[in-house]
């Protein structure tokens, strides 16, 4: 009884000081923790992939090789899905049209049907033709060269991905070839014409899809954000532009990702393109009205309008990107497995189906694993986007590949992506300061706005713009160094 009357209330306090402290070190704990499981997943992969690659080879002479290059296969595969697939969905991400957990599943789902339903089957020039492989020499030297090429480019795309930089996987291992390469063989060895083109890319990819996108956007702003009834401008034009995304979407689908199934050429893509634009411009008419029922005459209800629109597009750019990109990941592993089945490094080289989902899984489980960094990133981090931009870059990406395939251009999707984000954002800096000065001409007494007040009003990010064109430029040479060096360390252990 006495115990119950010497009762303190402070001893509670206590208590429930201690359990606070105890559930904030639990959640720094799963914090720290959480890097560590993803890591250690990801290493879980590559031993399968390894595991997978040594029971179809099973007792071959070169089993311990192609096992090898195919954990570094996987490696490169979660490498892309952590940093390109943000390409895709990052916009769609930052404008909210979806969460990160429903942008992981899309583009896991899309992203693997892309690579397993309509990546391509043949890789007729390794790399894209950068280097002539005859000038190996032997099978072995050129082994060794693809296996430092997968080498060094995902390690510059882990690199690129740890400091927060999009970069292109295509050049990553086109740098790593290129490096190889010329270790192995002399720059002889080298195409310096698809060279010269594809740093030519670097400028021409990001330019085009801003150009692109800030065009789109200035005909949004133009036609229906800036008229007195934005609900009836909507009624007119949003049917016309899903209708050109839908056409856009359905030529880029054709002549990129559908290789494997069909042949489509671009003319006949372009033609598949204006007729579905058509088809869905029609179909579109009556939804837009039905959907655009009683919202009010302001910029935010426009912005119902552009959801589903975008996320149809962040799924099928993942489609398109699995059928190309996957390549990058599991080309070089192709090449070796070819060479070590047959000792032939001068063909074209088959793609096994083993190896294609290897490429697959990996991007997936990369994108979920460590894709929502570079998702923020992108869809956040450069310049604020919602539905309206986030679509204007989408439909950049599709009709810049477009507009490059037919001018034979080689582009990066990364580049063009990024560079839409960038389009958009400086298009809004530009169009806000046109408007302030109008503003200012008719009303003379407006005060001058002070010009650490105008850089602070920048709408584009300036440490990330210099970071990402830093690492697009640096990403062919550096990879190609490392490809180097990593390639004369696998020679003087082979030899």
């Amino acid at each position: 009884m006495s115990d119950n009357n010497n009762f303190d209330p402070s001893h509670l306090e206590t208590l429930d000081r201690d359990l606070g402290r105890l559930s904030t070190l639990e959640q720094a704990t799963a914090y720290v923790s959480r890097p560590l499981l993803g890591m250690g997943l990801a290493l879980l992969f590559v031993v399968f992939a390894a595991i997978v690659a040594a029971l179809v080879f099973g007792q071959a002479d070169n089993a311990l090789i192609v096992v090898i290059a195919a954990a570094f296969g996987a490696y490169m595969a979660l490498n892309i899905g952590a940093n390109d697939v943000a390409n895709n969905m990052g916009p769609a991400v930052g404008a909210n049209a979806m969460s990160m957990g429903v942008a992981i599943v899309i583009a896991a789902i899309f992203e693997s049907a892309g690579a397993l339903l309509a990546g391509g089957d043949v890789v007729s020039t390794i790399a894209k033709g950068i280097i002539a492989p005859e000038s190996m020499g032997t099978s072995a030297s050129f082994i060794a060269a693809m296996m430092a090429a997968l080498l060094a480019s995902a390690l510059w795309v882990n690199l690129a991905t740890w400091i927060g930089a999009p970069v292109s996987t295509t050049h990553s291992v086109v740098g790593g070839v290129m490096g190889a390469g010329i270790a192995a063989a002399g720059f002889a060895a080298v195409s310096w014409g698809k060279m010269g083109a594809i740093a030519a890319s670097w400028v021409i990819s990001p330019l085009l899809g801003g150009l692109v996108a800030a065009g789109f956007l200035w005909f949004i702003k133009s036609n229906i954000i800036y008229r007195d009834d934005k609900i009836a401008a909507a009624r007119t034009w949003v049917p016309v532009l899903v209708g050109i995304m839908a056409g856009a979407f359905s030529s880029y689908l054709a002549v990129k990702g559908l290789k494997k199934i069909v042949k489509i050429d671009l003319t006949n893509a372009l033609l598949i393109g204006v007729a579905v634009a058509v088809l869905v411009w029609l179909v579109m008419i009556p939804v837009i009205r039905k959907q655009s029922e009683g919202l009010e005459n302001r910029n935010k209800s426009l912005k119902v309008l552009f959801g589903i629109p975008l996320i149809v597009s962040a799924a099928l750019l993942s489609f398109a990107h699995g059928a190309n990109d996957v390549a990058n990941a599991v080309g070089p592993l192709a090449a070796i497995v070819q060479a070590s089945a047959t000792g032939d490094f001068t063909q074209a080289i088959e793609l096994p189906l083993w190896v294609m989902v290897i490429g697959a899984l990996g991007i997936s489980f990369g994108l979920f694993l460590f894709g929502p960094k570079l998702i923020r990133m992108v869809g956040n981090q450069i310049t604020k986007l919602n539905p309206m931009r986030a679509y204007c870059v989408a439909l950049s990406a599709a009709i810049t590949v477009i507009v490059a395939s037919w001018l034979g251009l080689p582009v990066s999707s990364t580049h063009i992506a990024v560079g839409g984000v960038f389009g958009v954002g400086f298009f809004r800096e530009w169009d806000t300061e046109r408007r302030l000065r109008k503003a200012r001409s008719a009303m003379s007494d407006l005060p001058d706005v002070a010009p650490e007040e105008r850089r602070r009003r920048k709408l584009v990010r300036r440490s990330h713009f210099l970071t990402i064109i830093a690492a697009w430029v640096i990403t062919v040479p550096a990879a190609a160094i490392l490809s180097a060096a990593i390639f004369v360390v696998i020679r003087g252990i082979t030899l």
